[in-house]
């Protein structure tokens, strides 16, 4: 099988063409890919997370798969739950986390990554898992990304005896030092051979329920063995003669996308040339009021959003958000088939699942799901996400995108659309172009754009941040095209990213 991917890490991609080269598809590689991700950018994502995968079988209708976390049907008093702050340290600023077992929701990925891939895929999942557990057991050498995040949340990787002795040694080292996860390729063994049961219905959901009841958890078997698998229908916008699919509601990332887009309809850029003050100003007029629809509901003051954010706020009610997107994939091989994956651990809770090397979620110690003050989260809902992993598809064209980046990951997935369909820009000029972002009346810009669009931008829009390098904060646009023939794409260099293909 001919293919290829684009992901976060070379070992990530590495699992993902190893599936192309035994003859699997393309979820076969991201399944891989997956698995792998949780070995080699273990901050990033984990086995104890949840994601999404927007799935496209050639000739058939895309499907939306939510693995996220779901929230617990039961809650411990605050006061006996184990909760508490952590400071993360970006060198240029500061921001608080909350972590402990008492952060844990009910982990999707798994479950998610057993029963998307025995759907869709060919190989036995024995051989997908291989090169996760290859890494796992040999280790992996700690590069300068992850070296990097790492020394920004050592805080969480060394709040426990148990994750101070895997993280403090080698993987808290810096860069270059080899990790050894012998616990995690054990686990990765045992999802080969005996898939997921034992993780929600078996022994290793009981030790997970008895360690959350020991530690001051508040996940029951319950919320276990009733963890599911949601199929969803993908949001379409027809954009400039593509057919763009992203996640849906109850999800916000993927409709507030489909908003930027739809509010881009009516722009010609076809006079006017990439990163000139014209451009720009559309962009962030269209983030602004973007970012109006999400927080506040202005936009319901005019006749011609109110339809759509009476739609957007019913299909979210309920549901609290997480806004963080920590790592994707995407992948494509040559019989059309197409796959956009995006994960998330939050930042880890600090809590290992006792022997199994998984470093566990801490959904529910993000302010974002906590409004109204922490330990308030509704019961027992899917919870709502920023990401947004994303098919965009005409006559002659696919492509596979998504993004990491919190906040910032649906700008980077807009952009970085708009630069291969507006400016027709090949995908490594579309991934690596300077980004701009604006939130909470406040603009960021990243070098790269010309001096006067950078001055007019300025006066526009006083409250901002000229960068003075690339940089994660703006996304992470791992990318995959391919034209029926050849495949192209990106890794964004912004989070490491690398792409690679066999043949095509």
């Amino acid at each position: 099988m001919k293919g290829a991917i684009a992901a976060g890490h070379p070992k990530t991609a590495e699992a993902g063409m190893r599936m192309f080269e035994l003859g699997g598809n393309a979820f076969d590689a991201v399944a891989a890919a997956l698995a792998a991700a949780c070995v080699v950018e273990p901050v990033l994502t984990s086995l104890g997370g949840g994601g999404f995968l927007l799935a496209r079988e050639a000739d058939r209708d895309a499907v939306l798969y939510d693995f996220f976390v779901q929230t617990p049907r039961q809650r411990r008093e605050a006061s006996d739950a184990s909760f508490y702050p952590i400071t993360a340290d970006f060198g240029t600023a500061q921001q608080e986390f909350h972590i402990g077992a008492g952060s844990i929701a009910t982990p999707g990925t798994i479950r998610g990554l057993v029963s998307t891939q025995r759907h869709l895929g060919r190989l036995p999942l024995q051989e997908v898992l291989a090169p996760a557990i290859e890494y796992a057991e040999q280790g992996v050498e700690v590069n300068a990304l992850q070296a990097y995040i790492f020394s920004i949340v050592a805080p969480i990787y060394r709040a426990t005896p148990e994750a101070e002795a895997l993280y403090g040694g080698e993987a808290l080292c810096g860069e270059n030092t080899l990790f050894h996860q012998p616990a995690l390729a054990d686990t990765l063994r045992r999802v080969a051979e005996e898939g997921d049961a034992p993780f929600y219905e078996g022994d290793v959901a009981r030790l997970l329920v008895d360690h959350g009841d020991t530690h001051g958890g508040h996940l029951s078997l319950d919320d276990l063995r009733s963890y599911a698998v949601i199929a969803r229908q993908p949001l379409r916008h027809r954009y400039r003669g593509y057919q763009v699919e992203t996640n849906p509601g109850p999800s916000s990332g993927g409709t507030l996308i489909n908003f930027a887009l739809s509010a881009l309809d009516n722009q010609d850029f076809s006079s006017l040339a990439f990163g000139c003050p014209d451009h720009m100003k559309v962009l962030a007029s269209v983030m602004a009021h973007t970012n109006l629809a999400r927080d506040d509901g202005l936009l319901s003051r005019t006749r011609q959003h109110k339809a759509w954010l009476e739609e957007y706020l019913s299909t979210i009610d309920g549901h609290p958000v997480n806004n963080r997107g920590t790592t994707h994939i995407s992948a494509i091989d040559s019989e059309g088939n197409s796959a956009s994956l995006t994960l998330s651990n939050g930042e880890g809770s600090g809590e290992l699942l006792p022997g199994t090397g998984i470093m566990l979620n801490n959904m529910l110690g993000e302010e974002d799901l906590n409004p109204h003050g922490f330990n308030q989260w509704p019961f027992d809902v899917r919870v709502s996400s920023m990401m947004a992993p994303t098919l965009a598809e005409d006559r002659h064209h696919l492509i596979a995108i998504g993004s990491g980046g919190s906040n910032r990951l649906r700008t980077a997935i807009l952009q970085t659309l708009s630069n291969l369909i507006d400016f027709s820009m090949p995908p490594e000029q579309a991934v690596g172009s300077p980004r701009i972002h604006f939130e909470r009346n406040h603009l960021d810009i990243e070098p790269g754009l010309p001096d006067e669009t950078v001055q007019k931008l300025s006066a526009w829009y006083p409250a901002h941040r000229l960068w003075t390098s690339h940089n994660l904060f703006f996304g992470g646009t791992h990318t995959v095209c391919w034209d029926g023939k050849t495949f192209t794409g990106a890794g964004d260099p912004r989070r490491g990213g690398v792409f690679m293909r066999s043949g095509g």
